[in-house]
């Protein structure tokens, strides 16, 4: 097990005392980039000389930054105006950037954060005494990426840094280094692993090491027909998860003894700490052992969910719950001010969503991604791999009923979204009756709501989604028994007033597009539900190009983009953290070409009314509006108690080079009044810039394609789609929220 206080420590921002930090000298590359600071900033260099104190240096930095916000009008309206919104955004320059950063650095200077990456420590954001006493006397124990965050931020301050937009062509050439699994040629290394993972099986069959009574060969068979047996085992989906892996060693002998000692010694130090393993065959199989030169790295994003990194075993036993309001105290409402009917089936933030999570097998999911967003339960015990544990209990529709009278009762609900875990690892008897109790809670609601004046009436279910990553991580699961059921469920709901059907899941990668994973998702999509996308910025995955390419696939087998996601979590997933600036960068910079125009929203409004014909309607969109893919996604961060959010300003950095996010809640959205109470949301990013960068190196980047990233110090949460409004009532409904309590 890794020592984690050294791996604490070593990070350099826990607060002993501060005075003691204070003391610490800077080391010999912190002085060095210290020397190039004062070098290229004479203005800088004479205030912190001329400082005999460091109130002294931040009352003159002050001056400095008044004077240079009457030079910049549109960063000084920004600052003054307490929402500025999308417009105001775009109309800020990039050194307007660098004036709103300063000016909010110097706002803060002082202030004080709970760390949670560091498990509750203080942190102190105060990078002028920080330079001060760097240049002063060689101390105030900053380390080289905030010499180099603040390096770039006076250079774009300057104009000695400006930013160069990437063309269209260049994003489109970023796009074609990463290969789909739909490439014939990434197919057929596909076809050898699933050879090589089958013949081990068959072997673990024979020799008892894994036994299953529904997986037996016959007596006599020889070997070509156990293998011709295993072979229609692999399209069953319960196969996949009878022999999913759940050891380190059992992981690398399927991957055909490929991982190196030191990643083994990882693994063995997770399994110690008690992280599951449960990765299938399937998946499995994505994942290449020799690779050529065509797909050397392209399996990088996978790899990162599958193989468990260094801090996420120091941290489990202490994670903490990311998502604040879904922690739950029997008659006491929750972060975003909600009353729930029982602490762990349904979570709310918002009012017209509410989060349902049956007490079925759908509590459990095909496999563990390690930047989960619910690694805190995984640690808790209370999500697991246990699947026979998981089966519905004789008490189970009883209590479905009252989580039905919940959603009826509610005044605002008008969208659940059914996930877990994962709703499709619910059997099929089981999700057809919650989605009949869904069917039949909507039917009542509308019956009562008739009775109920005009301005007074509840708000009706208008929008179902399931929650899943099977199409991803065992594609086998939509059969065609599954397929009717949402039909019928769908036909029958459209009938009552639901007008949106959606399948939620994440695709990581365009490697995970296989052609198992295309005819799921057409299969889907044949049912009439539009299946969208929620996909995660890992480090990996936010490599230029990458996620346009990935959204340009997507739509080639029917699916659209909804969110793009910045890693949630402390430490724990650290490793695969991509900056918020990275972010705000790809948004800017790389999905920019695939914005649908206004006078094609009417168009896109319409698709989930006829989404069984959705691969004919993107690829026709794509064609008339010449685009390369679809930006159908929000780039946001999920915020604890807030919601999804992207509208942030880095307002502070640690002496570790870690930035100091403040972040306002989505205005484009209905949300409790909680949020007029509870104010910004502070996030203290778990990787400095410099570092995120050192990353993409280190996997092989070129980090001179990124540079224009230190300058996003701030973001603004794009506008919705029509797509996903939701549909106008034809009756005025109440603004009274019911469940509520502040």
């Amino acid at each position: 097990m890794l020592d984690t206080k050294k791996e604490l420590r070593r990070r350099d921002d826990v607060s002993l005392k501060t005075p003691d930090l204070d003391r610490i000298a800077i080391d010999l590359a912190s002085h060095k980039l210290l020397d190039q600071l004062l070098d290229e900033n004479p203005k800088l260099k004479e205030i912190l000389c001329g400082a005999q104190t460091e109130q002294e240096a931040l009352a003159a930095m002050e001056s400095w930054a008044a004077s240079l916000l009457e030079r910049c009008p549109q960063a000084r309206i920004f600052l003054e105006n307490e929402r500025p919104g999308r417009e105001a955004f775009e109309a800020l320059t990039w050194r307007d950037y660098a004036v709103i950063r300063l000016s909010d650095y110097i706002k803060n200077a002082g202030r004080e954060y709970e760390d949670l990456n560091l498990r509750g420590e203080i942190a102190v954001s105060n990078p002028f005494k920080m330079l001060w006493l760097a240049m002063k006397s060689g101390k105030g124990g900053a380390k080289s990426y905030f010499f180099e965050d603040m390096i770039h931020l006076f250079r774009q301050l300057s104009g000695a840094s400006e930013r160069c937009t990437p063309s269209r062509k260049q994003v489109k050439e970023w796009m074609q280094r990463w290969p789909s699994g739909l490439d014939p040629r990434i197919a057929q290394l596909r076809e050898k692993n699933k050879t090589r993972i089958l013949n081990l099986i068959v072997d673990q069959i024979e020799k008892q090491e894994r036994p299953h009574p529904g997986y037996k060969f016959e007596p006599g068979a020889t070997p070509e027909q156990k293998y011709a047996q295993a072979l229609e085992w692999w399209d069953d989906w319960h196969f996949h998860l009878s022999f999913a892996v759940r050891s380190p060693d059992m992981l690398n002998e399927m991957l055909d003894r490929s991982l190196d000692p030191d990643t083994m010694k990882l693994l063995y130090s997770a399994e110690k700490v008690g992280i599951p393993f449960f990765v299938n065959p399937y998946y499995l199989s994505l994942l290449n052992v020799d690779a050529p030169d065509y797909a050397v790295g392209a399996d990088l994003a996978i790899r990162d969910y599958v193989l468990y990194s260094k801090q996420l075993i120091a941290e489990f036993g202490h994670i903490v719950a990311w998502e604040k309001e879904d922690q739950v105290e029997p008659g006491k409402p929750n972060a975003a001010g909600w009353l729930l009917p029982t602490s762990n089936n349904v979570h709310r933030r918002y009012p017209e969503v509410a989060i349902l999570i049956p007490d079925t097998v759908g509590r459990a999911c095909g496999g563990l991604c390690q930047s989960c967003q619910r690694m805190f339960d995984f640690q808790s015990g209370h999500l697991n791999f246990d699947l026979d544990k998981l089966q519905p209990k004789e008490t189970w529709p009883v209590k479905l009923r009252r989580l039905m009278d919940y959603f009826e009762n509610d005044s605002q609900l008008r969208d659940i979204l059914i996930t877990g875990g994962d709703a499709l690892m619910s059997s099929d008897k089981s999700l057809a009756e919650v989605l009949e109790a869904v069917y039949q809670m909507a039917l009542r609601k509308i019956e009562v709501n008739k009775s109920r004046p005009e301005g007074e009436k509840y708000a009706e279910l208008v929008r179902v989604r399931l929650g899943t990553r099977l199409p991803v991580y065992i594609p086998q699961r939509i059969t065609g028994e599954l397929t009717k059921i949402l039909a019928d469920f769908k036909s029958r709901a459209s009938e009552i007033g639901v007008q949106q059907f959606l399948v939620q899941t994440h695709f990581e990668s365009p490697m995970e597009i296989t052609p198992e994973a295309s005819v799921a998702v057409g299969k889907l999509v044949s049912a009439g539900w539009t299946v969208t996308n929620q996909h995660v910025l890992t480090t990996a995955s936010s490599r230029r190009g990458h996620t346009a390419k990935l959204r340009a696939d997507l739509n080639a087998i029917g699916a659209l983009g909804y969110y793009t996601f910045t890693v949630k979590g402390y430490m724990e997933n650290q490793h695969n953290f991509a900056t918020n600036a990275r972010a705000v960068q790809e948004q800017m910079e790389e999905k920019c070409y695939g914005l649908v125009a206004e006078t094609f929203h009417d168009r896109i409004r319409d698709f989930p009314l006829h989404a069984e014909k959705m691969t004919e309607n993107i690829a026709e969109l794509l064609n008339d509006a010449d685009l390369p893919f679809l930006s159908t996604d929000r780039n946001i961060l999920n915020l604890p108690g807030v919601g999804k959010s992207l509208t942030f300003r880095v307002i502070g950095l640690t002496r570790y080079g870690r930035r100091i996010l403040e972040f306002d809640h989505d205005v484009t959205r209905a949300h409790s009044p909680v949020v007029n109470t509870m104010g910004k949301v502070a996030i203290i990013e778990s990787k400095p810039v410099g570092e995120y960068l050192r990353h993409l190196e280190s996997i092989g980047e070129d980090v001179g394609e990124y540079q224009s990233v230190w300058g996003y110090s701030m973001g603004e949460t794009e506008p919705r789609l029509p797509i996903y409004d939701y549909p106008e009532y034809e009756f005025k409904t109440t603004r009274e929220m019911t469940n509520l309590e502040l």
